[in-house]
This record gives structure tokens, sequence and C-alpha cells, in this order.
């Protein structure tokens, strides 16, 4: 148990393929039993319980077959990479039982029980797999420090999957091919602009297959899967992007069923250049930020179990704790509080409180002054062995805000009227006044937001967007200064009475249509304020409905 337990009991990083996947991508990349592979060298860098390995090991022996060399001497250039104990032993013993209907002994150096990121490993033509599902924060500190030295890909908070795409690309010979399932998230995420960069240079994206609404593996797992194919030769500028609903698609790529998009890799900020569907509209449109609202993310503790509580208003001082709203309390479109409280150690003007003045707080954090001082934050800084990660600024539980948790299943968005700080798996959208909040609130519900959502980020499974602040300072929105009256008050109310129907239907069909009428046909209105102080905005058009 290399990088710890998942909450199904299951290793952090071990997510088996199905076998119909695992052949496809041998197909792919051409790995196939009708060619001469007897020269052709690859790479599975986590072959986990041995699902590609079998199968390449069956390729090769009927390629021998085919092309009559010699199979024991062909097994040389074959290489799995298993860096957990247990799973190494189990696929040596399932290895070795395959190789025996083939009256073939298993040879030294098939399977390497070693780390693929760290082995010293020659060039190859071929690298497949499902590399490890393994966050951040999962990755041991040590491993860290070794794989940021070696990968100038493995920046800020990138999934240990960065490093194996570095390091498989690096591998290949000319003409030669990588294809991996895996998260997608790198496609549009900052931590994998690096990495996109990397390809962009000196490789050929030929493809990516979006499976986010299927299940490849063996379990269900929410982990955005794709399989990506790239090729070591001349870089390209567009990349064929396909949309799989069905796994039983899967080997229907040409198929009419299967939706066909052309991804133009114009910079490695963002790849996902599609035409937007609202570009007939877009001087109707701007930025969220824009007009007057601000985005945030919730405090970041670096230790929950010791900040926040239910029992706070019986430990500490009142005046050192803060009502705060975790994700949890935002399930099944209600909003209920579970009582739970945040330890603020900072003062209004921003520094950290004397804990003599707070006696009850003081006794409480030196309890558990060990444990804090353990922590990233505290180490760079020991004297402030007490902060939180992120600075916690009270006024902000009085501030009216929209309510936005990261990962949500949540068809409402709900708008807390100053009674709350949130939590660091929430995002929120503060500004302007409670109805206007309200108003964003409803919008950001419509399919219009929910399709720019899906074609930036990520979707979980069951096709919900994801919530995260660099992709909703990229939506383009309605400008909600230029939304007729009459329309604004049908729009809450279809929020207040939670009608998902109808806020869909006034925001996406009657309000962009609104919008649609052509210029000299709508009807100019005073800017307001906001757009008053920020000249770069042209005044609202205010178009009839």
């Amino acid at each position: 148990m290399i990088y710890g337990q998942r909450s199904n009991g299951n290793d952090h990083g071990i997510v088996l393929t199905k076998p119909e996947i695992v052949s496809f991508m041998l197909d792919k990349i051409g790995y196939t039993s009708d060619k001469d592979l007897s020269e052709l060298r690859i790479i599975e860098p986590a072959s986990g319980d041995g699902a590609y390995a079998l199968e390449i090991i069956d390729r090769l022996y009927l390629s021998s077959i085919n092309f009559q060399f010699s199979f024991q001497e062909a097994l040389q250039n074959l290489e799995f990479y298993e860096l957990d104990n247990r799973m190494s032993y189990l696929l040596t013993k399932k290895v070795k039982s395959h190789l025996n209907q083939y009256s073939t002994l298993l040879p030294d150096g098939l399977i390497k029980t070693e780390d693929f990121l760290t082995a010293k490993t020659a060039k190859c033509d071929f690298v497949v797999g499902n590399p490890p599902y393994v966050r951040h924060e999962n990755i041991p500190e040590k491993k860290k420090i070794v794989y940021r030295q070696q990968f100038e890909t493995f920046k800020h908070r990138s999934d240990l999957y960065i490093a194996f795409y570095e390091k498989g690309l690096r591998l290949l010979n000319k003409g030669g091919v990588l294809s991996y399932i895996c998260s997608n998230r790198w496609l549009k995420n900052q931590y994998g602009k690096s990495l996109r960069e990397l390809i962009q240079l000196s490789f050929d994206l030929t493809d990516i297959i979006d499976l986010e609404g299927t299940c490849p593996f063996e379990e269900d797992v929410i982990a955005y899967p794709a399989i990506t194919t790239i090729h070591k030769k001349g870089p390209s500028k567009r990349s064929k992007y396909y949309k799989v609903d069905d796994i039983n698609d899967i080997n229907k790529l040409d198929s009419t069923k299967i939706k066909l998009r052309h991804l133009k890799l114009i910079n490695s900020a963002n790849w996902f250049s599609f035409q937007p569907a609202y570009s007939d509209v877009e001087r109707y449109l701007d930025k969220i930020e824009n007009q007057g609202f601000n985005i945030g993310i919730g405090v970041a503790t670096g230790a929950d179990k010791i900040f926040i509580r239910k029992d706070f208003p019986k430990l500490v001082e009142k005046e050192v704790i803060l009502p705060i709203i975790l994700s949890k309390d935002l399930k099944n479109n209600t909003f209920k509080w579970s009582g739970h409280y945040v330890l603020n150690p900072f003062s209004i003007n921003g520094n950290l409180i004397d804990l003599d003045e707070f006696p009850k707080a003081k006794e409480y954090l030196y309890n558990y002054k060990d444990v804090l001082l353990k922590r990233h934050v505290a180490k760079k800084k020991p004297h402030m062995w007490f902060k939180t990660i992120d600075k916690i600024t009270a006024s902000l539980t009085k501030t009216y805000k929209i309510l936005l948790p990261d990962i949500s299943g949540n068809s409402h968005l709900f708008v807390d009227e100053g009674n709350f700080y949130p939590h660091h798996n929430l995002y929120y959208i503060s500004g302007q006044d409670h109805q206007k909040l309200k108003l964003l609130a409803a919008i950001l519900m419509s399919d219009f937001v929910k399709n720019q959502l899906l074609e930036l980020g990520n979707k979980m499974n069951g096709g919900y967007p994801r919530w995260q602040s660099q992709n909703l300072r990229k939506l383009r929105i309605p400008i909600i200064n230029s939304i007729p009256d009459e329309m604004i008050d049908k729009i809450l109310s279809a929020y207040d009475e939670k009608d998902y129907n109808l806020i869909n239907s006034l925001i996406t069909e009657d309000v962009i249509r609104g919008f649609s009428i052509k210029v000299g046909q709508a009807k100019l209105f005073e800017p307001q304020p906001f757009y008053e102080k920020n000249k770069k905005h042209d005044p609202p058009i205010k178009a009839p409905i």
C-alpha cells in the first residue's frame, strides 16, 4: 500500500482496466499480432493485475507464429513495472502461469518491482497502460521532491500521472507511440499546462477519446477518464476529440453515434478552443468578475480535525469562532448547517491573535501544538504554528454569497445571507446585492452555463460539471444590468420556487434569444455605476424580450 487506502478499501493508485479497453488501446497504437513484433520494444509503467501484460504476451506469441521468430528471445523487449510488492508478486505468479501454456519460462527482467518514474529505462517503441490515480496530497513528500527534480512538468498540485506522461514520452524512439487511459484533467487544468507545452512543442497528440460517460474500469470511480494517444513526430496543430457515451461503442469511432470534434492546439493555456455556441450573442455577454462580483474559495486549515468542531462554543471564547458551512451541508438541493465552527486564529487587522488574550483558545491549541507544528505551513514559520493555511477574514461570514460545492450533484445553487464562513471545498461568489446574487445563481443553474463549464472543465459521473474558480472566471454570462426588469422578476420567482425547467427556459431561451436581436433594434439605457467605474466596458444594451 504505497499511497494509502481509498474510502472503498482499495489502494490509492490501483484502478484496473477492463479487457475490451486494453485490447482497443493495443490495436490503436499498432501493437497487433499481424505485424512482426520481434524487434519492437513495449513498456507498461504500472502493471497492476496484468490486464495489459497478458494481452501483450499473447499478441507477441501470435506474431512469433506468424513471422517465425523466437518467442522466448522476443520477450526481452517487454518490460512490466509494478511498484507495489504485493501486486508485483501476484503479477509474477500470474505471468509465469500464463507463459507455461506456451512452454516458455519467465525471463529475468520481464517484471520489474520498482518505481517506473525513477527506474533507469532504455528507449522504446510503445508505452501503454493505466497510470496510477494518486492525487497530489496523497504522494509522499520525499517522492514529490524527487519527481520535481526529475520532471519539469510535475508542478503545482500535479497528480502523479503527470510524471508518468513525461517519463513515457521521453522514452519514445522516433515514431514511437504512447497511449494512456487516464484522468483527462490535465487537458484543461492549470497543473497540466507544462505537460501541454511539452506535447505541443515536440509531439503529435493524434486523438483524445473522452470516456467520462462510461465505466472503462473494473470498479466505479470518479476518474474523468480519457484515452490519449501521442506520437513522437512533428507537432500537430489539430487533434481529433471523440466523445463516447457507451463503452460498447469504443471500436466505432467513425460511427455517426460518436461525437467527433477537432481540437485546435492553439496555445497550451487552453486547447479546448471550440467555436462557442454563443458567438452570435457575444457582445451581450461578459465575465462574472467584470460585472462587479468576486470569486473566491473557502478556508483551508491544514488540520480540519483541530480547527473545525461542533463543540467549540463550549471549549473556547466565542470571539475566536465562526460558523462554517461545509460542502456536505449542501446536499440533495437542501441547505442544512451541520453545526460546525471554525477556530479563527486571526484578528480583525489580519494578524494572528495574541493567545494570552484568549486563555481557553490558548489551552486548546497548545494541546495540539506538536501536531500543528508538523504541517508544512508551520515548518515555514514555526512562530506562527497555530495559523491556518489560508487567512480567515471574519467579515466574509456576514457577506451575501453564492455557495458552489466543487463536486456536487445539486441542481440548486444557494445564496448564504451572511451567516457562514465557507470551507475550502466550497467556492463562493460575492459582490453586488442580494437580488443580483440570486439572479446570478439562477443564470449559473442554466444549460447555457452548464454547457460552457463542460467545455472548459471536467464533469463528474452523472454529467454534472465541476465548479472551479479557474473556469468560473472564464464563463461568459448575460450582462445582468441589461436584463429587463420584468424578466428579472420571472427569473427570481422561478429561483425561489426551485422551478429548474422554467429557469432554464427563461435564461437559455428567452434571455439569450432576446440578446440575439440586432443592435439597431435594441434600446440603449444609461450605464449603471459599475460600468462608469470600468471604462473598458461598453454600456450594456437592454434588449427587448
